[in-house]
């Protein structure tokens, strides 16, 4: 069932078209990912959802209210954690849920989700003292506080060292899984693959394809590598020649040969023949960032 609906959303400033002719859907407890670089539009996107901006021109349904005339009613229903955002130094964990908190007809258990985020032991601690990974934790916290249908996460963990996006993950997978729906906006592949249910890519302001992660992997999955580094000088022409193979390339020691088909077979059954031995020998999937290239035309960090 689609709590989001947004219908040939366009956005303006001055000369600049932002986003321009966008729709999508969003299902009841899904973690929906809208994916694409920088500038692209994404935060523009959630923002008219959010009712934060007034679209030029378009509609947009969250859970059955307009966000702009029913803004006061929407936001008891959804939380957001925005791209920028921050408080006062020296507020504490424990006073900012507890101000937050007060928004609401019917909020959740700070207290509580100080326990679930792993801040607890942090709640008399003084914003500017968090680190980064705390201060994402507790925006996520007061995202949640108002006990909240729907969750908008923008660039939930830009900025995070790695173990800290991983723990934010965990976190994220938890909140779906206690029947929220999760509109995540993000720039990263790897976070997007592992999150998200289905992926919008949005590029200059455009949806350039909509899909769960593997059907948009499996778009652009007409190939297929094999890396390897051989143990003795391999003639390329000996890959080249196979039906196959389409490119051979070389990085450092390694050997990378691309091509369809039974690629590795083929690959494996020419060195055995040539009594080469494939050290490290790794077969390379499509990945997310392959598909955004094939259906964009470009790599997702080109502004």
């Amino acid at each position: 069932m689609a709590i989001i609906e947004v219908t040939n959303l366009h956005k303006r400033y001055g000369d600049t078209v932002a986003v321009d002719d966008v729709s999508f859907s969003v299902d009841e407890g899904e973690i929906f990912g809208i994916l694409g670089p920088n500038g692209a539009g994404k935060t523009t996107t959630v923002e008219c959802v959010e009712g934060l901006r007034v679209p030029d021109r378009g509609t947009v349904t969250v859970l059955g209210h307009d966000p702009i005339q029913d803004r006061g009613e929407l936001r008891q229903q959804v939380g957001a954690q925005l791209q920028e955002s921050r408080l006062q130094d020296k507020l504490t964990v424990a006073e900012a849920l507890d101000l937050y908190s007060s928004f609401y007809r019917q909020p959740a258990d700070w207290n509580r989700l100080l326990e679930v985020l792993g801040l607890a032991d942090k709640r008399n601690t003084q914003y500017r003292k968090l680190s980064g990974g705390q201060k994402q934790r507790l925006s996520i916290a007061l995202a949640l506080v108002g006990n909240p249908k729907i969750a908008v996460l923008d660039e939930l963990t830009t900025g995070l060292d790695p173990q800290a996006r991983r723990d934010t993950w965990d976190l994220i997978e938890q909140v779906r899984n206690s029947g929220v729906t999760i509109v995540l906006v993000t720039h990263f592949m790897d976070e997007a693959e592992r999150l998200c249910d289905r992926l919008a890519l949005i590029d200059s302001g455009r949806i350039a394809a909509l899909d769960t992660p593997a059907g948009l992997v499996s778009r652009a999955a007409q190939e297929q590598r094999v890396r390897f580094r051989p143990s003795a000088p391999l003639d390329d022409d000996l890959l080249t020649g196979l039906p196959e193979v389409t490119a051979v390339q070389h990085s450092g020691q390694q050997t990378i040969v691309t091509g369809t088909g039974n690629l590795l077979h083929a690959v494996t059954s020419v060195l055995a023949r040539n009594q080469i031995v494939a050290a490290d020998l790794r077969v390379e999937q499509t990945t997310l960032d392959d598909a955004f290239i094939a259906l964009t035309g470009r790599r997702l960090d080109t502004e």
